[in-house]
Order: structure tokens, then sequence, then C-alpha cells
């Protein structure tokens, strides 16, 4: 289906293009995100996108803005669109733990579940390596976490449980190890078993899990001596709890998995900044589909939700926040299929008609910086236009009929950076262990 509304032929197409060379502002250096930084003000959600997985300058840029609101504004912690065990062994390594690691490389070696590179990368490497020398000046109550929200870990979660309550509480272990038997003929391929089998069965292993996550929340308090491991082992209850949901739901395609994964990444959002206190902020990396609200967009009209959404809806007096990124060409890491050998793939020019050719021809091919509450009463900007967005699977000669969502820019983001020609990222080369979660909608994100 064609997405793209041809900007060169509307009537608005030079306004548009003036009113976006007059209002963005370059973005060269650090210093040029004062006026975000600035914007932000005292919000407590943050939400920082990206228009792919795989590309060099969104996690740079996002890192900077990271750091100085940690500096400047006393965020709290990070949590980002990956699973929960492996960013939490990050996690661990970055506040200094005993036995987390002896060096960045070692921690990031873990992370073997397709797409590899999304975090085991040296993008996310540095800023780990930043985060780890930053927290070495705080109280341990105070450094600065990076955690998994996403839903996917459930065999590495269900693992991470077993060992915690072989040490503190073999009652519930005895559970646990009820529902991962319950799970065992469908543990070859992570998820795509259970899926078939549950629209014979539909509840499957639902009780089992339900009685873990009760066992382990009802003897939570007897935990507290080791408060961060208890959040986690939690923490790998809920994602247990909610991958059989998600397992169940994919089969029938449809807007329900999706909304699932993300109301579920929204519930792990509150369950962080109520484990930090009432004055705790929260910083989100996640891609643009997640982090700018729904309603936007024609994901809408399919019945979808979506994470900034959520936040806007629940939590707009304390500062919600949504910054998308967006490029007009360059190159980026992806595969041509789920499961496939990451590559070096080119990202041809933005295709006429879409927000990325309008900021492109508005720079002068120059990377800008968009504070949304300079357009958003513009009626010009009222329309849906092609924004594009490259998942984990990329096939670039067939990106103008499905990778443009059709988007309200003012209204999908607060504020939006543009660069105008971006590189693909620099992966760490782990070969993925083979047990692979289906392809999300839309394009993998």
């Amino acid at each position: 289906m064609e997405t793209i509304k041809n900007l060169n032929n509307s009537i608005n197409s030079s306004e548009i293009i003036e009113l976006l060379t007059r209002t963005s502002t370059p973005l060269d250096n650090t210093d040029d995100l004062d006026l975000l930084i600035d914007y932000i003000g005292d919000a407590k959600y943050v939400l920082l996108g990206e228009a792919s997985h795989g590309t060099h300058e969104y996690y740079t840029w996002r890192a900077k803005i990271t750091q100085r609101l940690i500096q400047e504004k006393g965020f709290s912690f990070v949590g980002v669109e990956g699973d929960w065990p492996d960013c939490y062994r990050l996690n661990r390594y970055a506040k200094g733990y005993l036995d987390s690691g002896k060096d960045i490389f070692s921690v990031m070696n873990e992370f073997k579940r397709w797409p590899t590179w999304m975090w085991a990368n040296w993008e996310t490497a540095a800023f780990i390596d930043w985060l780890k020398v930053y927290n070495e000046s705080l109280s341990a109550d105070k450094r600065i976490g990076f955690y998994g929200l996403d839903v996917y870990s459930f065999r590495e979660s269900m693992n991470s449980i077993v060992q915690y309550l072989e040490k503190n509480d073999p009652k519930a272990l005895a559970i646990a190890k009820t529902a991962m038997k319950c799970f065992e003929p469908y543990n070859k391929d992570e998820g795509q078993s259970y899926a078939r089998a549950s629209s014979y069965v539909p509840e499957l292993c639902e009780k089992e899990i339900l009685n873990m996550l009760t066992a382990i929340i009802k003897n939570a308090p007897n935990y507290n001596h080791d408060a961060k491991n208890a959040l986690s082992t939690e923490q790998n209850a809920f994602i247990a709890r909610n991958a059989e949901k998600y397992y169940r739901a994919m089969i029938k395609r449809g807007s329900a998995s999706w909304n699932i994964r993300d109301e579920r990444m929204v519930s792990t959002i509150q369950r962080l900044m109520k484990f930090h206190g009432k004055d705790a902020k929260i910083i989100v990396w996640e891609h643009n589909p997640h982090i700018g609200d729904a309603r936007a967009t024609e994901m809408a009209s399919e019945g979808m939700v979506n994470v900034g959404q959520l936040l806007r809806e629940e939590y707009l007096t304390d500062g919600v926040v949504a910054v998308g990124f967006g490029s007009y060409k360059g190159s980026v890491v992806a595969g041509r299929e789920w499961g496939d050998s990451m590559r070096k793939i080119k990202v041809p020019e933005a295709v006429e008609g879409s927000w990325e050719h309008a900021l492109h021809l508005a720079g002068n091919g120059k990377n800008k910086l968009l504070l949304m509450n300079k357009v958003k009463s513009e009626k010009c900007l009222s329309s849906y236009i092609g924004h594009r967005a490259i998942g984990v699977v990329y096939n670039p000669e067939h990106e103008r009929f499905g990778n443009y969502v059709p988007t309200i820019l003012p209204k999908r983001y607060d504020a939006f950076i543009f660069l105008d020609e971006t590189s693909a990222l620099h992966p760490i080369h782990i070969q993925p262990d083979g047990n692979q979660i289906p392809e999300t909608y839309p394009f993998g994100m």
C-alpha cells in the first residue's frame, strides 16, 4: 500500500519547507542540545527514539542527551528496548557490583539472542563504560541503572528465577520448576511452537506461570535482605508471565501481541519508578514506533497503542517528552530476513514526499533539531506524511511501500532530531544461540 503523501505536488509543500527551515535549529555538537535540555525542564519521563536498530548516530546522540540529563537534571536510570536478564548484567557492571564482569566486552558477550548487534555494540559499550566511571563518585544507592524493558527473555528469565530461588526460597523453587517443566516441550524455538499449541489449548501453561508469579510476589518481603536481586527476580517472574501471554497473542496476528508487548514495557517502567522512589526520573531508549505517540499515526486505526501514548495518557502532569530521530540517507546494520546474518546495508535517499525529504530540503543537508512547540499549531503540518522506520529486518528495495509510517510529526513527538547522513553502528560480533522470537509487527521493531 502506498503510504507517502506527495509533498512536492501538495499545495503546502513550499510552506512546509519554509516553516521547517525557519523553526529548526542547527545540530552540530552537544552545545546545540541546550534548547532541548531546557525544553525537557523538570519532566520525569524522557523517551529517546531511533529510526533503526542499527545506526551509529542514533546511539551516540541518544547517549549524549542521556549524559546531559543524568548530569544536569538528575535522572535516575535508563530503560531500553532490550531483555531484562542481559541488560541487568550491564546494570550490575555499570554500578560496580562484585563479580559483575572484568570488562565491558565480557559482559556484552552474553547478548546471544538475535539480533545480537542491537545492544552488543561499541556505541552502547562506550556509554556503559562512561556510566560506570560516573557511578564511581556516587553512593551505592544513588548509582544510575540500566534496565531492559522487553518481554522476550522467557528462558533466560526462568533460569535466573531458579538460580535465585535455589538460594532463597525452596518452596517457591518447586513451583518455578513445575512451570519450567510445562514449557519444556516448546523450548526449542522460544515461543513459536508454544504459540501454535495455544491455538488448540488456549490456557496451556498459564496456570503454572501464574502460580509461580503469585508465590514470588507473596514471598517478596522475605527477600528484602537483597533488594536489588529481589527486584530482578520479581521482574523475571513478570517477564515469564508477560512472555506467555505474548506467545499466545502472537498466533492471532493483528494488534494483540504488539499491545501486550508495549503495555508490559510500561508496567516495567512503573515498577522501576516505584523501586527508585517518588523523585525518580527515567530515560527510555526505544524505536520511534514505541516512543512516538501512536495516536498520531495510522497505528491507531489498527487498534494499536504504544509506550509513548500510554505514558502521555497516564503521566502527562509529571512531564513526558518524546524525542524522535530520523535521517535522509546513509547505511545501517540489519538482516535481510529474520535470523539472517548481520550486514551493512545502504539506506537510500528518503523518498520525495516524506518528512525526511522535507527536512533534508529545509536543512540544506545539515543536521537539525526541531522543537514541536514551535510548529504544533501550524495547519500545514497537520496531515499524515510518510516517516521512515527501519527494523532489524530491512530490504531497501521495497522500503517505499513498507517502511514509511503515515505520521503527523508534531503530534507524534515533542522534539525531532534530523541527521542528514548516518552510518552503520559497530557491532560486537557474537554468534546468536539459534533460539529466535518471531518477527514483531511492524518492521520487526
